[in-house]
Formats: structure tokens, C-alpha cells, sequence
């Protein structure tokens, strides 16, 4: 396969939706892939923010379209779909990283509270899947990208939930991944280490909490969202065209280290 150091990490003129794009890790990622080139629509509940989002990427050079979803609201996402692939004709790259975080002791876990943790993280994120990865089918081409979490493989105390959405997500990754390898489409993950974002801001002001993580993160520091964005683009571009089913750790080195 031929290709050149140029093209080989370029997203340039590659359509490129993000779920959740305008806080947070979607954000920093939405932003990061306007650098690179792409199309970006970075699409979240919240049409004044994704106003204002939209603007943002417009600085930067690149084209976009003011567009909203929720990846809890099933019509809402195949909207957004039906629109992007109206608009521009295809989807090139999906980022899911919609969703929400709970804290809460397992045993004064409420029903409800479980519920709306699974249906936003891991049902929302095959809702994503499954939508933009039909659209993906049809034209033989594209990568999906989810995120998962630490949780998806070591446990935090008292994110039960979260920890389980977590995990299915990589199992979703994992089983598209496969299920799709064949037929153009890709399926990855990252799974951030612990950064900073509105999500989880509360728990981490805990200073026993912070102590424990940065004790067991090699590089003793919380992760800035900026620093996922590299992780990003190698997915969505044609550097990882023989890379599907995977978890892209990105994390100070925390799954790395034992005692």
C-alpha cells in the first residue's frame, strides 16, 4: 500500500462528526480535527453551544455545520446523520464522547440512577454506532471511535455505574471492531487516564481522591483534554487502517503500573 508521511495523519477533507462535542474531551477533539483538515460537526444536546462551537471551529478554518443530537434520543441521532450525509454526502469519522458521569456508594445506588448511566454511556453509544455505522456500510468506508475509561479495566471505588457502562463499551468496541472488519468499516476506543473536565471535576477536588490517582499515575500529573487529540486523528486517519477492535490507552501510564 502506497502512501506518503504527508497524507499518512491528514483528515483533511474528511467529514468528521463528535458526539458530545462542545465540552470537555469532544471539544478539545472537535477542535483538533479542524487543525487537521476535517469538516468537523461537533454536536451535543445543547443548540447554544453548539452555536457557539461551531464559531469556534470556523476560526480555525474549517467547515462545519450547526447541528444537535442526543445519543439518549434515537430520532435525534439518525437527524443528525441523515443531515451530515445530506449535506456532505458521507461520514468519514465518528467520535462518541457524549456522556455522563455518577458517583455514588454501590449500596445507595438507586435503579434510576444506574439506568440513566447505561442508557447514556454504553446504550447511547451503540445507538451512535449503529446509526453511523450503517450510513459507513453503505458507502464501504469509515472509522468509529468510542471512548471508554480506566474503569473499563481497573476499578475506582463508588462508579458502579460508570464503571459498567464503561466496560460495555469496550465490549461494543471490541465486537463492531470485528464484526465490521471486513466491510471498511473501523471500530476503535480511547480510554482517557484521568483528566480534568466538567464530568468529573467534583470528585477529583476530593484530595484523597486526587493523592490516590496521581500516586498510581507514572507521570504524577492529571492529563490535559489537548493531549488526547493526537490519539484522535491517528484513529480517524489512514496512519491506523489496520487497526480495529482496539483500546487506545491514554493515561500517564496508570494501566502500566503495579506496586
Amino acid at each position: 500500500m502506497e502512501y506518503s508521511i504527508e497524507t499518512l495523519f491528514s483528515l483533511k477533507d474528511k467529514i468528521a462528526v463528535v458526539l458530545g462535542g462542545t465540552s470537555g474531551i469532544g471539544q478539545a477533539i472537535s477542535r483538533g480535527y479542524a487543525r487537521a483538515g476535517a469538516v468537523v460537526i461537533a454536536a451535543s444536546r445543547d443548540q447554544a453551544k453548539v452555536d457557539a462551537e461551531a464559531e469556534e471551529i470556523k476560526k480555525l478554518g474549517a467547515k462545519t455545520t450547526a447541528l444537535t443530537a442526543d445519543v439518549q434520543d434515537r430520532a435525534s441521532v439518525q437527524a443528525l446523520c441523515d443531515a451530515v450525509v445530506k449535506e456532505y454526502g458521507r461520514v468519514d469519522v465518528l467520535m462518541v464522547a457524549a456522556g455522563i458521569f455518577n458517583r455514588t456508594p454501590t449500596v445507595d445506588l438507586a435503579d434510576e440512577d444506574w439506568s440513566r448511566v447505561i442508557e447514556a454511556n454504553l446504550t447511547g453509544s451503540f445507538r451512535a454506532n449503529q446509526i453511523f455505522g450503517r450510513q459507513m456500510l453503505a458507502q464501504g468506508s469509515g472509522s468509529i471511535i468510542n471512548v471508554c475509561s480506566m474503569t473499563s479495566f481497573v476499578s475506582f471505588n463508588e462508579v458502579t455505574a460508570y464503571a459498567a457502562s464503561k466496560s460495555g463499551v469496550q465490549g461494543l468496541t471490541r465486537q463492531l471492531g470485528c464484526e465490521w472488519a471486513t466491510k471498511g468499516v473501523r471500530v476503535n476506543a480511547i480510554a482517557p487516564g484521568v483528566f480534568r473536565t466538567a464530568l468529573n471535576s467534583k470528585a477529583l477536588d476530593d484530595p484523597n481522591r486526587a493523592g490516590m490517582i496521581l500516586g498510581r499515575t507514572p507521570m504524577a500529573r492529571f492529563g490535559h483534554v489537548n493531549e488526547l487529540v493526537g490519539a484522535a486523528i491517528f484513529l480517524g486517519s489512514q496512519a491506523s487502517s489496520f487497526v480495529t477492535g482496539q483500546v487506545l490507552a491514554v493515561d500517564g501510564g496508570f494501566l502500566a503500573k503495579g506496586i
